[in-house]
């Protein structure tokens, strides 16, 4: 399928329109993005450079997307999750937008490979990631590409550490910003939007009340806060599971049960992962769970639940609600995987709200802007954007929610830059 001689894979064109409309309602909750946009259009600063995207096909990212090819942009995207996209969006991008974009919600492993080589064959100079899927298959199957690519941005904790671990082994071979380490990335879109936007994906798939429950959270990192903070709102007793003792003692100061996986597994009705690591959630813990249980991921990738050892332990899983499947244990139990143990908050509901992902978006687009703008002058290394840009990011936040705040006066500011005056 091409559009404006460019070639794309959506799941169905005729669903543009309903995708515009929610492209444009999530765009009201964005103005720092808007500004951004504005500022992009008159400037062109992206002008005459390919930028492929591997992200979340949501309505936001569709803001995004806009946002990038307003500054000049030749822009490609494809889907970072297998579930997360949104099929409305995708049509009204290619549609709306003539941007071509390679997802399909529900797509096999096979095909979600395949989109990436098609984001790929775009032959970008920028990449956009979420998960480090786009970096890695660059580096492994398209390396001819390296020489033209100038750097790119990572989104998320799970691919800022595999970039990371790249650049510690000496593979990665351009420049790339980690948005995720950006105070006004983490500290509002992991733990505001994941807190949010996780419990709401439970909610919509298995319309249960959290009230009363045990909700045990694996990972105490700014998504495991967030997703703990609102599971205690909603009345859960909340048990958090960590490695890090630092983190767990913050947890117990946070008022949380702490205790081992093992134990947690036990008294748990609703387990959420948020690690960024391998079988948090494994055999041992599966064989004493309550029938019952509840089981899903907040972490990028599915691995954080051993979904062949459920099946292994399993006589057979029901399809029984949409992204419910129930496991039936060879014991007699019933495990409930939410999901596909893919991202909950994307797969059953719609992700992060637009209010916050105005934050991450904004710092997405001044990322690429940033690795533009130093082109030939950044290592092949993971950088974070400078400290004014996050500052400049949450004054243009705060002046749209319409909050005043203080500012340092003359006297003040002397004060601090000073070290003679004492008791």
């Amino acid at each position: 399928m091409t559009i404006a001689d460019k070639s794309y894979d959506i799941a169905d064109p005729n669903l543009a329109t309903g995708g515009k409309y929610r492209i444009d309602w999530a765009e009201q909750e964005m103005p720092v993005l808007r500004q951004l946009k504005e500022r992009f259009a008159k400037e062109k600063p992206l002008k005459g450079l390919r930028v492929s995207a591997c992200l979340h096909v949501t309505t936001e990212t569709a803001n995004l997307m806009a946002t990038l090819q307003a500054g000049g942009a030749d822009v490609v995207l494809c889907a970072s999750n297998p579930l997360s996209t949104q099929d409305d969006v995708a049509a009204s991008l290619v549609t709306h937008y003539e941007i071509p974009v390679y997802a399909i919600k529900g797509e096999d492993k096979k095909t979600y490979y395949g989109h990436l080589q098609a984001a790929l064959d775009h032959k970008p100079h920028v990449t956009m990631d979420d998960g480090a899927d786009l970096v890695s298959e660059l580096h492994k199957d398209y390396r001819h590409l390296l020489p033209d690519i100038i750097g790119g941005t990572e989104e998320t904790t799970t691919g800022v550490i595999r970039l990371r671990a790249m650049a510690a082994d000496g593979a990665l071979k351009f420049p790339v910003l980690a948005v995720n380490d950006s105070d006004t990335k983490h500290l509002f879109d992991n733990r505001y939007g994941t807190g949010q936007s996780t419990i709401d994906g439970i909610i919509r798939a298995t319309n249960i009340l959290l009230a009363g429950r045990t909700v045990v959270v694996a990972g105490y990192g700014w998504c495991g806060r967030g997703i703990a903070s609102r599971a205690r709102g909603m009345g859960a007793h909340v048990v958090v599971t960590e490695v890090d003792t630092v983190k767990a003692l913050e947890a117990v100061m946070d008022g949380f049960m702490v205790m081992p996986m093992s134990d947690a597994a036990r008294v748990g009705d609703v387990f959420v992962t948020a690690t960024g690591d391998v079988n948090v959630l494994d055999k041992h813990h599966f064989e004493v769970m309550k029938t019952g249980a509840l089981v899903s991921n907040s972490g990028h990738f599915n691995v954080e639940i051993n979904i062949p050892a459920l099946e292994a332990m399993s006589d057979g899983k029901s399809l029984v609600r949409p992204f419910v499947e129930s496991y039936h244990t060879k014991d007699g139990r019933t495990i409930n995987l939410l999901g596909e143990g893919r991202l909950i908050n994307l797969a059953a509901a719609e992700g992060h709200p637009a209010s916050v992902m105005d934050m991450s978006f904004a710092n997405q687009s001044l990322g690429a802007e940033y690795v533009v703008k130093n082109a030939g002058k950044l290592e092949n290394r993971v950088y974070s954007l400078p400290k004014e840009v996050d500052q400049e990011i949450a004054r243009l936040k705060l002046e749209a929610m319409g909050v005043k705040f203080d500012k340092l006066t003359a006297e003040q500011e002397h004060y601090l830059n000073q070290w003679q005056e004492g008791t």
